[in-house]
This record gives C-alpha cells, sequence and structure tokens, in this order.
C-alpha cells in the first residue's frame, strides 16, 4: 500500500500547540469521519462532533431510530442514514468508498461513545485505509477511558480485551491470560452475564483481585464500585443489573519462584474454596504465582489445604 498523507480543513492553526476556538464557517474534510457520541450526558458531545455530522451528506449507524433522536437534537440533517452494524459492516464498504472517493463526508457513529471499540467500525476503517482513502476522528466519550481513569488502578499502561468470548476453549484462555495478565485490564459485560464472568475471574484470578464496577456512566444513576471479586459477586447477587457494565481489573502481582509455602496454600484454599478441582487449582495457581506444577500439586495433596486429598496409590 502507498503511503498516504492528508490534512483537514479544521486544523487552521500554524503552531500545533495552540488550540483554536471553532466557527461555523470552518469546512470539513470530504472522507470517512469516526464520530464520537454521548454514553448518556448529551453535554458531552463535542462542537467538532455537532459540525461534522452537520456536514455529513451519510451517516453511517447501528440503529436509525436512536440515531435519528440525536441528529434530530444537533439539528443535523443528512441526505442519508446508512445502516452499518456488525451484520451489514462488510457490505457498506463499496458503497461508503465510492462516496469517500467523490469528495463527500461520511461519518460513522455507534449508538453510543467511540466507533470501532467494540462497535461496529475496524473493517470498514481498514478498508478504507486499504484503498488510500481518507479517515478521519473526531474524538470525545468512550466508556473505557471514563471508567479506568476513576478506577484507582495504574492508567500509565493498561489493556482493553472488550467483551470475553461467551463459551469454550476460547474464554478459558482468555480467562488464563487476563490471570496471568501484570496490566490494569479493562472488560464490558452485559447485564445479564455480569455474575458470570466475575465468577470466571475469580476462579481463574483468585478471589481477591480487585475490581472495579461501572454502570450508567454520565448518567443520572450512574454507579461506581469498588471491591475485589468475590465481593464483586455478591454484589450483582444483591442488586438489580441495569445497563452495560464496565469491568476494570486491577493487574496480576507475578510473585517469584521464591513464593512461600504458605502463599501457596492460601492460593489453593481460595479456589478450593470456589469449588475449583484440585488439578484446575494447581494450574492456576502455578501460572500465577509463577511457581513449578510439582511443587503446587505437593501442597495441594498435603492436609495443608483443606479438602485436599492425597495423591493416588499405585496398586501393587
Amino acid at each position: 500500500m502507498l503511503a498516504t498523507s492528508w490534512k483537514y480543513a479544521m486544523a487552521t492553526t500554524d503552531d500545533e500547540n495552540d488550540f483554536h476556538e471553532p466557527h461555523a464557517a470552518t469546512a470539513v474534510s470530504p472522507g470517512l469521519w469516526l464520530v464520537a457520541t454521548p454514553i448518556g450526558n448529551m453535554g458531552d458531545m463535542t462542537i467538532r462532533a455537532r459540525e461534522v455530522l452537520r456536514a455529513a451528506k451519510v451517516v453511517c449507524c447501528e440503529d436509525t431510530r436512536r440515531s435519528g433522536r440525536l441528529l434530530a437534537a444537533i439539528a443535523a440533517t443528512p441526505e442519508r442514514l446508512m445502516v452499518v452494524n456488525e451484520h451489514t459492516e462488510h457490505d457498506a464498504i463499496d458503497a461508503v468508498a465510492d462516496l469517500v472517493a467523490n469528495g463527500h463526508v461520511v461519518a460513522l457513529i455507534s449508538d453510543a461513545g467511540t466507533p470501532a471499540i467494540s462497535d461496529p467500525g475496524e473493517r470498514l476503517v481498514r478498508a478504507l485505509v486499504e484503498r488510500s482513502l481518507p479517515v478521519w476522528s473526531a474524538p470525545g466519550p468512550a466508556a473505557l477511558i471514563a471508567a479506568v481513569i476513576v478506577s484507582g488502578f495504574p492508567t500509565n499502561r493498561f489493556v482493553f480485551e472488550g467483551f470475553l468470548p461467551r463459551d469454550g476453549a476460547e474464554r478459558r484462555e482468555r480467562l488464563a491470560e487476563i490471570a496471568r495478565e501484570r496490566r490494569t485490564c479493562v472488560l464490558y459485560e452485559a447485564p445479564h452475564r455480569i455474575e458470570r464472568t466475575l465468577t470466571d475471574l475469580a476462579e481463574a484470578c483468585g478471589p481477591n483481585r480487585r475490581v472495579c464496577l461501572s454502570r450508567e456512566l454520565t448518567k443520572m444513576h450512574e454507579e461506581l464500585w469498588r471491591g475485589t471479586l468475590a465481593e464483586a459477586i455478591e454484589h450483582t447477587r444483591t442488586t438489580e443489573p441495569r445497563g452495560e457494565f464496565v469491568l476494570v481489573l486491577e493487574g496480576a502481582v507475578v510473585i517469584s519462584a521464591d513464593a512461600s509455602d504458605a502463599d501457596i496454600v492460601k492460593a489453593l484454599s481460595e479456589r478450593r474454596s470456589l469449588g475449583l478441582s484440585t488439578r484446575d487449582s494447581v494450574d492456576e495457581v502455578s501460572t500465577v504465582l509463577n511457581v513449578s506444577r510439582k511443587r503446587v500439586y505437593d501442597l495441594a495433596t498435603s492436609s495443608a489445604v483443606p479438602g485436599a486429598k492425597g495423591p493416588k496409590k499405585r496398586k501393587t
């Protein structure tokens, strides 16, 4: 692919370190614009987002009714609303590319927040980049950023996992990766699956790993809850699940191979209390504490761990 460089009309200042005030006559360069929209509070709609949406010939969105209300609220009147969701994104590529190639402004929005972040947009952007067509962003609200910055966990390095796979080996592998991850981890989850995901995380990471749960961000009933995974499970059982959750999980504390027997026994006991088998408990503790599986297994089958069963004796 040929290297391409684009300049957009909104950048009217000569000094890149200066800010400039937008004005009504500001032009919006042709191209595909990824426009962030509010995640709950209309006050978070930026001036530039409004300008781009008002200038767009076509607005691509997940839900025309929902987006239509947003556009009406800011007096944006595109010629067309194009449905671009997980099922139609691939089919929309050629139409969007043709519009951009012909010098039009096309905007992509999601139901809430920033497009292409656990929402449609990634494939569309990649396709236009491969065709050397201009792609711009009008940045703004993003649930993952709003949640991680108030979590109290390190923000200098963090990873975004989005939604976990629903079932199977892929889900187990992802959970194992998260259990070993030393950086702050951010996940999304639906309200009807939050308890199961917290339970799976507690099994993989240990019940004492700390988590910050966010929901209804920027809305009237915004909730931030902090505690351990074990406490989070109880919290969700006694609280009506409402609104999509953002889970911010503290990173793993990697203990050296010189971890004490007491550390290992404690970790094993936590996992056994959650109902994990001896084998699964050994595998997870060995990974999280970075100690040999044999050492963990020997302790797991000793009397030090409640409910432990000794190694099977060979028949003679």
